[in-house]
């Protein structure tokens, strides 16, 4: 069988702009990866659970409303919770410079910030992500 790189994406909180995480999706999805879009104003909760259905290795998150703090420590939280820690966390948006240390620390993986191309994404989960025979 082969092996492909199972992520969730989504848009936790209240965030309604979709453009950027349905480029990324795309751009994970014609890389060969298989990509589950979770949709707009998903809590960490239904992110986590979406994963843990899904087999997925990874979850990617997209925030630009500035909660990028509280939603992926409650995303790590819940996958703590769920003793689902092996599941990677990355993520973007608009993101200070000052918090990525942070959020690092708390546990999520990789940050991407405007003007990251959707090419280093895909290079950073492919490197970054283990892969899954299916």
């Amino acid at each position: 069988m082969e092996s492909r790189i199972r992520v969730v994406v989504g848009k936790p909180g209240l965030d309604g702009h979709d453009r950027g995480v349905k480029v990324v999706a795309r751009a994970l999805r014609d890389a060969g990866m298989e990509v589950i879009y979770t949709g707009l104003h998903q809590t960490p909760e239904q992110i986590v659970q979406t994963a843990i259905q899904e087999d997925a290795a990874a979850i990617g998150l997209s925030i630009l409303s500035g909660a990028h703090m509280t939603l992926f420590a409650r995303v790590l939280e819940v996958l703590r919770e769920q003793d689902a820690e092996d599941i990677v966390v990355f993520g973007g948006g608009i993101i200070p410079d000052e918090d990525i240390p942070e959020l690092q620390r708390l546990g999520v993986a990789q940050i991407f910030t405007p003007g990251a191309t959707t090419e280093e994404i895909v290079d950073w989960v492919r490197a970054s992500i283990p892969q899954v025979a299916r």
